[in-house]
C-alpha cells in the first residue's frame, strides 16, 4: 500500500527536473497524477515515463487564460484533487541596473501570478484535507547578486503560503512551502552562459553544507511527504531541503 493510494495530485511544470521527479514519485506512492507543461512533446514524454497513473495537460501556468484545461481534465476523471504541487516557474539573472519591466513582469507572472491564479482556479476541486505545496527558493533567504527579482518573487510565494494556510484551514486544507537548495535540473543549468555550466554548479556547491548539488528525487521525496498524511500537523510551514545551504 502506498501512502497516496486512491489519491489524486496535480504537478504544474511537471515535464522535467523537480516537477517530473515529483510527478513520478507521487505516482509511485499510489496517486493518479495530473502534470502540466507548455509543450505537448515533453508532456507526452513525461506521461510515457510515468505510465497509466499520469494524465498530461497542456497549460501555461503564467497565463490565466490557459488554466481551464486543468479543470476539465480533473472534472472529467472525477474525484477532485488531494494534493497540488505548484512547481512551475523560473527566472534569469539580472542586476539592479539590468532589470527591465519585461524581466520583472515575466518573473512575477511565472512565479507569483501563476501560483495565485492556478490555485484559485483549482480551489473548488480540492478535497477536504488536501495538501497544497508551494515551490519556494533559498534565494528568498539570501542576498544573491543578480537574482533580486527572482528572490523577491519567491518571498512573495512564501508570504502567500502563510496567508493561504490560515484562509484554507476551515476546509482542512494544508499549505506549506517547500524550499529546495541547488538541484541539478535543466532549469538551473540553463542559467549558466554557454560553456559555464560546470563553473556554475561548482560555485553553488561551495555554499552547500553537504558539499554537493541536490538531486530532483531528493526534493520529490519531500513532496510526497508533504502530500501525504505523514505531514498532517504541518501547515503554513517553510520546509527546507537544501543540504544546509541557509542553515549553517
Amino acid at each position: 500500500m502506498g501512502s497516496l493510494d486512491g489519491k489524486a495530485a496535480l504537478v504544474t511544470g511537471g515535464t522535467a527536473g523537480i516537477g517530473l521527479a515529483s510527478a513520478r514519485a507521487l505516482a509511485e506512492a499510489g496517486a493518479h497524477v495530473y502534470l502540466t507543461g507548455r509543450k505537448q512533446a515533453t508532456i507526452d514524454e513525461a506521461v510515457a515515463a510515468i505510465g497509466s497513473s499520469a494524465t498530461g495537460i497542456r497549460s501555461d501556468a503564467s497565463d490565466p487564460g490557459q488554466l481551464a484545461p486543468i479543470v476539465e481534465a480533473v472534472t472529467e476523471r472525477g474525484g477532485g484533487l488531494d494534493a497540488i504541487f505548484l512547481n512551475a516557474g523560473g527566472g534569469e539573472f539580472a542586476t539592479l541596473e539590468e532589470v527591465t519591466p519585461e524581466h520583472f513582469l515575466d518573473t512575477f507572472n511565472r512565479n507569483v501570478a501563476g501560483v495565485l491564479f492556478t490555485l484559485q482556479t483549482v480551489l473548488p476541486l480540492l478535497n477536504t484535507g488536501a495538501s497544497v505545496i508551494l515551490s519556494g527558493s533559498t534565494s528568498a533567504s539570501r542576498g544573491i547578486p543578480s537574482f533580486g527579482v527572482y528572490a523577491a518573487s519567491k518571498a512573495a510565494v512564501r508570504s502567500f503560503g502563510r496567508t493561504w494556510a490560515a484562509e484554507l484551514a476551515p476546509r482542512g486544507i494544508r499549505v506549506n512551502t517547500l524550499v529546495p537548495g541547488p538541484v541539478e535540473t535543466p532549469g538551473l543549468v540553463g542559467l549558466a552562459p554557454a560553456g559555464g555550466e560546470k563553473e556554475l554548479l561548482e560555485s553553488l556547491t561551495a555554499d552547500v553544507t553537504l558539499g554537493r548539488i541536490g538531486r530532483p528525487e531528493e526534493i520529490a521525496a519531500a513532496v510526497v511527504f508533504l502530500a501525504s498524511s505523514a505531514s498532517s500537523f504541518m501547515t503554513g510551514s517553510e520546509m527546507f531541503v537544501d543540504g544546509g545551504e541557509v542553515q549553517t
